[in-house]
Parts: C-alpha cells; structure tokens; sequence
C-alpha cells in the first residue's frame, strides 16, 4: 500500500503547485491571463480536431474571414485578429497532410490541374521579390505577401483536396449568403440607427475623411472599410440576380430576386462608385454565357437604358446613393483626375524599375515600414495599380495573364456542364470572379477579405467545375457515364 500512499501524496503536492502557480499567475496578470488559461482547453481540442478532420478548420477560415477585419473595432482593441487567418489556413494544411483519411486523395480531388499551376507560378514570382534590390523591407514583405499570393495558393489547395461534393459547394453559397445578410443589417444599422463606439473612435482616428462625405455616412458594416463593403455586396447581389434568372421555381425565383434588392441596397448605402462594375461586367459576362442571341440583345438594351439614365439624366438625383453612383460615370470626377495625375506620377518612378518597389512598399505595408518613401506616400487605390508598383510591369503582366488563362479555363469548364443547378451555381460564381477582376482597376477589391475568399474558393471551384457535373436525368438513361475534363 505504500506506493499507493506515495503517488496519492505526490499527485495532491502537483494539485496544490499548480493551483498556487494558476493563482501567482491570475494575480499578476489579472484578467488576461485568467481568460486565456480558461480559453486553453477548448483551443488544445479545436486544435486536435482540426488535425483530425481539416475540412473543421477550412469552414472555420470560411466563416472568420468575414468579420475579422472589424472585430477589432467592435471590441475596441488593436489585437492582430487578421492573424487568426494565417493560423487557421497552416492547420488545416497541416491536418490535410497529418490526416490518416485518405478519402481526399482521389483522383477527382487532386491538385494537378490547370488552377493550381497558375496561382503556383504566381506566388513563385512573388516569392521571387524577395530579392527584389528596390525592396525596402523583408519584414513587409511578409506581411504584405499574404493577401497577394499566399492565402490564394493556401485556398486553392484545400478547396480541390477537401471539397469533394456538390453538397458542399451548397454549403459554402449558404454561408457567403448568410454572412452577406448579417452583414448588410449591420450596415443598414449604422445607417439608420446609429454606430457603436469602437466604430465612432475608428472614424475619427482618420477614416471620417473618407467615410462620412458632405455629411453622408459612407456604411462598411464590420468589414475592413466601406469600398470593401460595398464591393462585396455588389458581388452577393450579383450572384443573387443570376440565381433569380436560372432558378426554374417561381418561389426560390422569388427569394432570390428579394435577397438581390437587399444585398443592393447595401451595396448602395456604402456610397461605392467603384463595384458598380461589379454588376455591369458581371451581367455582360452572363449573358455571353448564355450564348442566347435574343437574350444577349434584350440584356444589351436593358444595360443600355439603365447606363444612358446615369450617365445622360438626372433620374434620382436627389437621392445621395443615386448621386454617388452616377459619379462613377463621370470623367471629369475629381476623384478620378487624382488618381490619373498619381498614376502618371507612378509610371515615371517605375520607368527603370520592371521588378517595381517590392511587395509590402506601398499602401498601409509601405507607410508603417518604410514611411516617407515616394511609394508608401503615394495613393494606390486601384488593386492592379497595387500590383503594378509593387512587382513591377513583370509582375503585373504575370498577374494579368494568370486572371485572363483562368477567366478563359472558367468560361469553358461552366458553358460545358449539362447539370442545370450546378450550371447556374457556377456561371454566378464566374461572373462574379469576372466583375470583380474588372472592378479591381477601381479599387483593392481582389486582396481584400471576405470577396478575397470567396473569389479563391469560386476560382478552384469554377476552374474544375466538371468533376462535380452530372447529365439530366433524361440524358442519362440513353449516355455513357460523363467524365469531366478538369486537370491540367
């Protein structure tokens, strides 16, 4: 029995050490520390969980990557919550290569395909600019890269190992549409009722300037700033309207065609001029895709009328949004002229420099790392302008033909499926992809979180769209079994 009493006695002086430590530790670090030793647990087991099942931490960075710009406002801190992203993304990576599920290894799930090459060679090229001789900072480098090239590359792989079925790609339109929801009450809130504190402190820190225009609050709900906001919900809204259009039943028809009007209105009240291309390039794309010479001609008179009362009346110009719209049509917006005056500034500076300033040596990067430098000093604005400053002609030209090969890849893998909801998923998703691309010359739309995640996740899935593609019912009682061209 002495061993008994021996261990007894030994495991109560552990029990007494860690609770006096746990104590001396609370007590020195108040709060915090008793917050974050509570909080250990549940994170060890998320993180076993994870390890075990990937796909937990891939639905996990899905959901996050929607309101983890402003949380940080919400709860008034400066905590680097952007961080979580880069976490979440590693381990899902690492339980995808730790997992002992091989189900993902099939051949319909394998990373050989066009799309992954493509992004491949352009986060190579990125990585490349580390030896960039005009970079100022490797340490911005590292942060900046991130919403360049690496998350994409990082999403691109798990989305093609770890989406297998159509169920999920359900899932994930459901989750972009509830977030989307969420996200446009809250703008409506601070529209309409008022803002929080932490949101009040973070205009007037700065953003008030670009945020609350000849008295008009500009809403950007609890993403990173209101040109995001209302790039994304021109984006959702866009989707909405192609669902409502393809959607065979008159009641899903009609909750599209509601949830269209609603996401619009958010994309309204966020004062963006920008992500109206979002839209105009979109609905062009689509009806391209139709390869329907009726609809085609119906969408080009619509379009028509709808640009020739912006741009020639003065329909709805005593409604702020309405005003703010119509100035994106206006060439002689001072806005605009500003930003061709910088970007001739620009391409004086980059004339003896193809590789450009490094990645990190503009914009917000650029000021907190290297401030004082043309580069930093110097208003970005568009995201291909980002580009273009960053990794030079070289890179903007890889970057470019990266979009254009996949743009061309997506257009043939959506016009060949033959299953009718998958089509009208897909084809929502690629002119999605197409608007944003375009309405990226305008603004930082395409790096940017949540329309950075949602356009990664549609590129893998729209790029391989025929792995998941099934013939009508009708068809398949008379056809061979189909199988979908989607590798490289």
């Amino acid at each position: 029995m002495q061993p008994t009493w021996l261990g007894n006695t030994l495991s109560g002086l552990v029990a007494i050490g860690a609770a006096v430590g746990l104590g001396i530790a609370i007590n020195k670090g108040g709060v915090p520390v008793a917050g974050a030793l509570i909080a250990l647990p549940p994170a060890i087991a998320y993180v076993l969980f994870c390890i075990m099942r990937p796909v937990i931490g891939m639905w996990t960075y899905i959901h996050c990557s929607f309101f983890i710009n402003g949380l940080g406002r919400l709860l008034e801190t400066e905590a680097p919550f952007g961080l979580a992203i880069d976490g979440l993304l590693l381990l899902t990576l690492l339980g995808m290569w730790l997992s002992t599920d091989r189900a993902d290894d099939r051949p319909s799930n394998s990373v050989n395909t066009a799309v992954f090459y493509l992004v491949l060679a352009w986060f190579l090229y990125t990585l490349l600019e580390l030896l960039n001789p005009e970079t100022r900072s490797r340490e911005a480098w590292f942060y900046a890269v991130r919403g360049v090239s690496l998350y994409w590359i990082q999403v691109v792989v798990i989305v093609l190992k770890l989406v297998n079925d159509r169920t999920q790609i359900d899932r994930f339109v459901r989750v972009w549409l509830g977030w989307s929801i969420v996200a446009a009450l809250w703008g409506f809130k601070q529209q309409y009722v008022g803002l929080v504190h932490g949101e009040i402190m973070w205009l007037e820190s700065g953003a008030k300037k670009t945020h609350v225009l000849f008295g008009h609050l500009r809403s950007f709900s609890f993403y990173s700033d209101a040109g995001q906001f209302g790039a994304a919900m021109a984006h959702v809204s866009l989707f909405a309207i192609l669902k409502a259009l393809e959607e065979p039943k008159l009641t899903r028809k009609l909750i599209y065609a509601g949830l269209a009007v609603f996401y619009f209105w958010g994309f309204a009240i966020a004062g963006s001029r920008g992500p109206l291309f979002v839209l105009a390039v979109g609905i062009i794309m689509y009806l391209f895709l139709k390869k329907n010479v009726l609809i085609l001609t119906i969408g080009i008179v619509i379009g028509g009328g709808a640009f020739g009362l912006l741009k020639y009346t003065t329909v709805g110009q005593g409604n702020y949004q309405v005003q703010r719209i119509r100035s994106a049509l206006d060439p002689n917006d001072p806005s605009l002229q500003v930003r061709l005056e910088n970007q001739q500034k620009l391409a004086a500076y980059l004339k003896t420099r193809p590789l450009g300033g490094g990645i990190g040596s503009g914009g917000d990067w650029g000021r907190r790392f290297s401030p004082g430098t043309f580069l930093a000093e110097t208003a970005l604005d568009s995201w291909y302008v980002k580009i273009w400053v960053e990794s030079g002609v070289v890179g903007l030209s890889v970057h470019l033909l990266t979009l254009v090969i996949m743009g061309i890849i997506g257009f043939i893998q959506v016009a060949r499926l033959r299953d009718p909801t998958l089509k009208s998923t897909m084809t929502g998703l690629y002119c999605g992809f197409v608007g944003v691309a375009a309405a990226s010359y305008g603004n930082q739309v395409f790096g940017q979180s949540p329309s950075n995640t949602v356009l990664y996740v549609s590129i893998a899935l729209f790029c391989t769209c025929g792995r998941f593609d099934s013939p009508p019912v009708a068809e398949a009682k008379n056809r061979p079994v189909y199988k979908p061209i989607y590798a490289a």
